[in-house]
């Protein structure tokens, strides 16, 4: 039997309510337990409702729904948000790096479609726990923005068929650019994690990972050598045995590193 799965509504315009009511109506193993305007009602609606997927406006007057998923983040297995926005980049972005869902305002019905599916999965899959970690781990990061104090990643959140796993940066050898990816090399495998060069940079501890070419960041203390080739580039060998190319504009700053351990 097909498990029914309860939704709250969260979105101070009407309208924007109403639109995502009859489309979601449309998966029939999908109830609507509740809509509300605000976040108040929210925390009021959750008391009496047991919900497993909120879909929730982040831009909404008086409280926005950052604050309602910093209070949820709390709780060890929390129900999945769906964030819905108007277009922002920053939003978006922030959203992928830590593997959560969204929806883009006005409503896409494939973009949702897919949306549900991926919930529905992690549900079955009782991936909530997991989930709970990347939330956490996106109101931190959202809230370190706001106060101006970067806080340099230990984890990161990767979502794969069906559930978000947690792969911890201390086993990320390193790093290399594959198109809207970046694919994390460690001892066992190799990840694909959904994030720009300079995004994920950002977020890296400088006295742990270095850059060394446009395409590719290493862990310091996995540099064992580095060496001219024929054709007057750099290559470096890594400790694991990999080897990759040093860009020009990075060869100095490797060097200097090299000579400082």
């Amino acid at each position: 039997m097909t498990q029914t799965i309860r939704a709250l509504i969260v979105d101070d315009e009407e309208l924007g309510r109403k639109n995502l009511h009859y489309a979601i109506e449309e998966h029939s193993n999908w109830l609507i337990a509740a809509e509300v305007s605000s976040v108040a009602n929210a925390r009021l609606a959750l008391t009496t409702q047991d919900v497993d997927v909120i879909f929730l406006d982040i831009q909404m007057p008086r409280e926005s729904g950052l604050q309602l998923a910093r209070e949820l983040s709390e709780q060890s297995s929390p129900p999945l948000i769906i964030f819905v926005t108007a277009f922002n980049e920053h939003a978006i972005e922030a959203f992928e790096l830590h593997a959560l869902d969204y929806l883009l305002k006005p409503l896409n019905d494939i973009r949702l479609a897919h949306a549900l599916e991926r919930a529905e999965s992690m549900l079955a899959l009782r991936q909530q726990a997991n989930y709970g970690k990347a939330l956490q781990r996106y109101v931190k990061d959202e809230n370190n923005k706001q106060l101006a104090t970067p806080d340099y990643w230990q984890q990161v959140s990767v979502r794969s068929i069906g559930k978000i796993e947690t792969v911890a940066l201390t086993e990320v050898l390193w790093i290399e650019a594959q198109g809207n990816y970046m694919q994390l090399h460690t001892s066992t495998r190799a990840i694909l994690y959904r994030a720009s060069m300079a995004r994920l940079e950002q977020h890296l501890d400088p006295s742990i990972f270095l850059r060394i070419h446009r395409s590719t960041i290493i862990r310091k203390d996995q540099i064992a050598s580095i060496y001219a080739t024929a054709d007057n580039s750099y290559k470096m060998l890594l400790h694991c045995g990999d080897q990759v190319l040093i860009s020009e504009r990075y060869i100095a700053v490797v060097k200097g590193v090299l000579a400082h351990h």
